[in-house]
């Protein structure tokens, strides 16, 4: 299935998105994304069954929203995912790299003000930050609480998949101790969307296509068959001593092609329409937007 969140004046309802580009709007009393996702196997299945009688429209009729608006905590991210991406980096990271590739994934946390519907603004400050780079990823959501799983169970304890682009400002990076969280936390700058597709919808989690595109050029081509850790070994380490709770979000980290790493750099401007598509999980499409956030 794929979950999206359809915004109408009433509030937030369910949509259930066809291969056809139409919409099946579940009645508000079904709750929200959130609430299926912490709902489980039964929530799912009333869904499922709630959606024969739903009122069917064509998806351009509708406004969606991210697919999630509840968080338990911050997003948990996941750096230097791609190997390509790790090397591309190496020695402009103003003196902050690592001595050799890292032998387990690392994790670090944004805040959940970040997120923003999937074809809502990226806020753009430049007295905020003078490097506003890209970043396409997949995004997983937990579907029931865990600690301490297995590799070989990870997978069976997540919900869904979406898209993401964890727009960061690598001078923030830097001038906080080489830091990721305030980076990259700055308000109203991740899309997320365009909706959950659930595990059992993905073909082949391992090898889908993912790409970023700003102005029409394509920045970042690359599949998650690269990844350095598979999402089984992110959920595996993560969740070891530290429980994972139905509706936590997991970033999985951006392939190469990054602005910050290219010559000349590349970063992004008022104006600048930024389109992320990962296959099989849908596009993101956002136009980057002069707001004050200070």
């Amino acid at each position: 299935m794929r979950l999206a969140s359809v915004l109408d004046p009433s509030g937030t309802r369910i949509g259930l998105v066809n291969d056809d580009d139409t919409v099946a709007l579940l009645p508000a009393t079904m709750g929200t994304v959130d609430d299926v996702v912490r709902g489980g196997a039964a929530a799912l299945d009333a869904v499922r069954a709630a959606s024969a009688q739903a009122e069917v429209v064509p998806l351009g009729q509708v406004r969606l929203g991210a697919p999630l608006q509840r968080f338990n905590r911050d997003v948990l991210c996941t750096g230097w995912n791609y190997w390509d991406h790790f090397e591309e980096s190496r020695g402009k990271r103003e003196g902050q790299d690592p001595a050799e590739r890292p032998k387990h994934p690392t994790f670090f946390t944004k805040g959940p003000d970040t997120v923003v519907g999937p074809y809502d603004d990226i806020a753009y400050d430049p007295e905020i930050s003078g490097k506003w780079d890209y970043e396409a990823e997949v995004a997983l959501v937990i579907g029931t609480d865990c600690r301490s799983v297995s590799e070989a169970d990870a997978l069976s304890h997540v919900a869904a998949f979406c898209v993401a682009n964890d727009v960061s400002q690598r001078d923030l990076q830097r001038a906080h101790g080489g830091q990721w969280l305030k980076g990259k936390s700055i308000d109203a700058t991740m899309p997320l969307g365009p909706w959950l597709t659930t595990l059992d919808d993905v073909p082949d989690p391992a090898n889908m296509r993912i790409q970023c595109e700003v102005n029409g050029v394509v920045l970042q081509d690359a599949s998650t068959a690269q990844m350095a850790f598979p999402f089984a070994r992110i959920i595996a380490e993560l969740s070891w001593g530290m429980t994972l709770r139905a509706g936590d979000v997991v970033l999985t980290g951006t392939p190469s092609g990054i602005g910050n790493a290219r010559d000349p750099q590349v970063f992004l401007a008022d104006g600048d329409l930024v389109v992320t598509r990962v296959q099989g999980l849908g596009e993101l499409r956002n136009r980057v937007r002069l707001t004050r956030l200070h």
